[in-house]
């Protein structure tokens, strides 16, 4: 039996990182071939839909970041949680969410590592926050048989800041649902959607610069946003706040395009899931974006609000082919192509 674990997954806080979590469970639902068992926490006792889960008890999840510290040091010097997790009938164990808790030396586990932000722009975290990621990250990945990361560049990053062998590291895109995201019938309209928390390295200032450029010549566009942190907008900005996975589908379907100027991506899946549906999107070419993206989408350089705005003009003025080869491009990643490559990489940890 192999076991995943989901014990650190915070809904609503994480990101890619749970959908990435999330999806990898459903696929492996689909067409995994292993038996399983999913440990979830009290936070997220969902997160196994598919495959057969424990609730662990003794993992006390919290949402705070002190709460959560505690409760991972907690758990690695507890020997009710590793007696509940039943380790010794594990064939193998994959820390989904990049920190190994309990740190266990048998069976021999693998870690997802999502990306290493504070190790390339500690300027957008805490101090708290850098700690605590150096803390985690470095034991879980060092002390792992292997390592699977969703992009080269996470993998080149992982080698060259935390000294990892390249012969540990396997490199797993994430993929799209495409049940949810697919083109729809309707008309566009005139907005441009920007899915993504204010989060500090999703560079919302410089994109609201770059919609004032815009609007000279577009009058009519809306910018609209979803994610916390944008409850104080001008009136052509519209805040959506939190909203599900078949809302955010909806807005894909009928925004005049994507514009994604984030500074930096483990992976970044919203541009492909714009794609999917048949959005345009004009998208940074900062940290993974260029490679994900390929020449599907219009990329410009996130530092200055002229590109970001001369490149959403570009895709608005002539739309379709950024239309064909984004259909195209998003067809190449399926959570179920995903979810079999992960199960290689299981085969190949207890082999």
């Amino acid at each position: 039996m192999f076991g995943i674990s989901l014990l650190t997954l915070v809904p609503g806080v994480v990101g890619g990182s749970e959908t990435y979590a999330r999806e990898l469970v459903r696929a492996l639902a689909r067409v995994g071939e292993l038996e399983y068992r999913v440990f979830t926490s009290s936070l997220a006792p969902d997160a196994a839909d598919g495959l057969p889960a424990q609730t662990v008890r003794n993992y006390r999840a919290s949402r705070s970041l002190p709460g959560r510290l505690l409760a991972m040091s907690s758990a690695a010097v507890s020997p009710a949680l590793r007696r509940e997790l039943e380790l010794d009938r594990l064939d193998g164990l994959h820390f989904a969410m990049t920190v190994a808790v309990p740190p266990v030396r048998e069976p021999a586990t693998v870690v997802t590592l999502q990306d290493l932000q504070h190790e390339l722009q500690p300027q957008f975290f805490s101090r708290a926050e850098r700690v605590w990621r150096r803390v985690v990250y470095r034991p879980s990945v060092r002390r792992a048989r292997l390592v699977i990361v969703p992009t080269e560049h996470v993998r080149e990053t992982a080698v060259e800041r935390l000294g990892l062998e390249p012969e540990c590291l396997r490199v797993i895109p994430y993929g799209v649902d495409h049940e949810r995201f697919r083109p729809g019938a309707g008309p566009r309209e005139p907005f441009l959607l920007y899915p993504a928390n204010r989060w500090p390295h999703k560079n919302h200032e410089r994109l609201l610069e770059a919609f004032a450029l815009v609007r000279r010549d577009r009058p009519d566009l809306r910018l609209v946003l979803t994610g916390a942190g944008h409850e104080d907008q001008a009136s052509l900005v519209e805040s959506r706040g939190y909203i599900t996975r078949d809302e955010l589908a909806g807005l894909y379907a009928r925004a005049s395009a994507l514009v994604f100027p984030s500074l930096y991506e483990g992976f970044g899946l919203p541009p492909l899931e714009a794609m999917a549906s048949g959005c345009p999107a004009a998208v940074s070419d900062a940290g993974s974006l260029r490679e994900v993206c390929g020449d599907a989408a219009r990329l410009f350089d996130p530092t200055s609000s002229e590109a970001i705005a001369e490149a959403v003009l570009d895709v608005l003025a002539d739309p379709r082919p950024y239309v064909e080869r984004g259909l195209e491009r998003a067809a190449e990643f399926t959570w179920e192509r995903s979810a079999s490559a992960h199960e290689q990489v299981y085969r190949e940890l207890v082999s």
